[in-house]
C-alpha cells in the first residue's frame, strides 16, 4: 500500500484525459488528478506479489481513525490477503470525492449517502456498493459557555465546515430541516478540523463546527470544561457513510472492488471482534502514527463509538445496505427539498458487490 496525501510525494503517473473531465482544472483539481492512479491500473493485471494495484479515492485525510477500517485492512495485511495493493488518494471533501470518481481517477470512494443521493438524482452514474457508518459520525464541538444543545439553538448561528456543500453542509441542513427550521437561518463557515479551531469558537467567530468523532474526542480532551460535543444522532436516514463506484467502474473493475470489500469486511470484523480493541490498535500503530490513534483513550473511545456504527449496535450485518433504510433516506431528502421526488433510489444500490458471508 502506499500512501498518497500532502505528506507523501506522489508515485503514479497521471490519466491525461482526464485534466478536462468535468472542468477539473477550473476546479483546482488538476495537480490532484496528475498524482492519483489510473482507473484502468486494476484491470492491468497482477502486481509485484501477486496483488493488483487498486487506487481508492478517500474524501477525508488519511490521518483519522475514521478511516480505521482502512488503516487495519492495510496494517493488518487483509488488502494484501486479498489480492491488492492498495493506494489511498486523499481529496478535499465529498464534492471532490465524487468528481474524481466520475473523472475516472480510482474506481472506488467513500461518501455521505447524502452526497450520492443528490449526486445521482441530479444524473451521475453513482451506485452504493456497501454502507460502513450507520448513522451519523459527526459531531459538532460547541462550548459550554454558550451551549449547542438542540437544534433551536442553532438558529442565527455560524457553524464551521470542512467544505462548502460537502457532508457535514448537507447533514446540517438536513437535521435543521427535519426539526421544522430553516436551514438558511444558520450560516456556513469552511474552517479546519484541528483542535485549535475551537479557539474560533472560544472568540464567538463561530458558534460550532463540524468534526469527525476523534476530532471530537481529542477537542474536548484539551479544552476540558470549555468544549462539548453535539450529536444529531441516528433520526436522520440519510446521514450515513456509504461506499461509491460508478457504473462503469463496477463493470471494469469489478472483481477488484469485490476484494476491496471483503478486506474491508475482514477489517471491521477483527475490530467488532477486539472487545479491549488493544490489539487492532497496536495493529494499526505498527505502520501508522498521528494525534488520536497514539492516544489510548481516545483511540479506543473512537473506535468504540465508530464500532457501534458500523454495527448499528449489533443489529445489521456488516456493510450490507438495508434497502427499507436506503428508501427512507431518499425521501428525507425529497422532503427537505434537496432533490427532487419521482427517482427510484434502489436504482443507485447494489449490495452484489460484497463478498458472500
Amino acid at each position: 500500500m502506499s500512501l498518497q496525501s500532502p505528506l507523501v510525494r506522489s508515485q503514479v503517473n497521471r490519466r491525461g484525459f482526464l485534466a478536462g473531465t468535468l472542468g477539473l482544472s477550473a476546479l483546482g483539481m488538476t495537480g490532484l488528478l496528475s498524482s492519483c492512479g489510473t482507473a484502468s491500473s486494476g484491470a492491468a493485471g497482477g502486481a509485484e506479489g501477486g496483488t493488483a494495484p487498486f487506487t481508492y479515492l478517500s474524501y477525508l485525510p488519511m490521518e483519522t481513525l475514521s478511516v480505521a477500517p482502512e488503516l487495519l485492512a492495510d496494517a493488518g495485511g487483509h488488502f494484501e490477503n486479498h489480492g491488492l495493493k492498495v493506494t489511498f488518494q486523499s481529496t478535499k471533501g465529498s464534492p471532490q470525492a465524487i468528481q474524481t470518481l466520475v473523472a475516472g481517477a480510482g474506481p472506488l470512494t467513500r461518501v455521505g449517502a447524502i452526497d450520492l443521493i443528490t449526486a445521482a438524482a441530479d444524473g451521475q452514474p453513482l451506485v452504493n456498493v456497501g454502507s460502513i457508518v450507520r448513522g451519523s459520525s459527526i459531531r459538532i464541538l460547541n462550548s459550554t459557555a454558550n451551549p449547542l444543545e438542540k437544534p433551536e439553538d442553532f438558529l442565527g448561528k455560524t457553524i464551521g465546515v470542512p467544505s462548502e456543500g460537502g457532508t457535514s453542509d448537507k447533514s446540517l441542513s438536513l437535521m435543521l430541516h427535519k426539526a421544522g427550521l430553516n436551514p438558511d437561518d444558520v450560516a456556513r463557515q469552511v474552517v479546519g478540523l484541528g483542535p485549535g479551531t475551537f479557539e474560533l469558537v472560544k472568540r464567538g467567530d463561530i458558534a460550532g463546527y463540524m468534526v469527525s468523532i476523534d476530532q471530537s474526542i481529542v477537542t474536548q480532551q484539551q479544552f476540558a470544561g470549555e468544549a462539548q460535543a453535539f450529536d444529531a444522532g441516528d433520526a436522520v436516514r440519510a446521514d450515513s457513510q456509504i461506499y461509491t463506484a460508478t457504473q462503469q467502474s463496477l463493470e471494469e473493475h469489478g472483481e477488484h472492488i469485490t476484494a476491496y470489500m471483503a478486506a474491508i469486511r475482514d477489517a471491521v470484523q477483527e475490530i467488532v471482534d477486539d472487545e479491549s480493541l488493544e490489539s487492532v490498535i497496536e495493529t494499526m500503530r505498527s505502520k501508522y502514527s498521528f494525534g488520536s490513534l497514539d492516544d489510548d483513550a481516545v483511540a479506543t473511545e473512537s473506535l468504540s463509538q465508530s464500532r457501534d456504527l458500523w454495527t448499528a449496535k449489533g443489529t445489521q450485518p456488516l456493510l450490507t445496505t438495508d434497502e427499507g433504510y436506503w428508501a427512507e433516506g431518499y425521501e428525507e431528502l425529497v422532503a427537505a427539498g434537496m432533490v427532487e421526488a419521482g427517482s427510484d433510489p434502489l436504482e443507485w444500490l447494489d449490495n452484489s458487490y460484497l463478498p458472500a458471508s
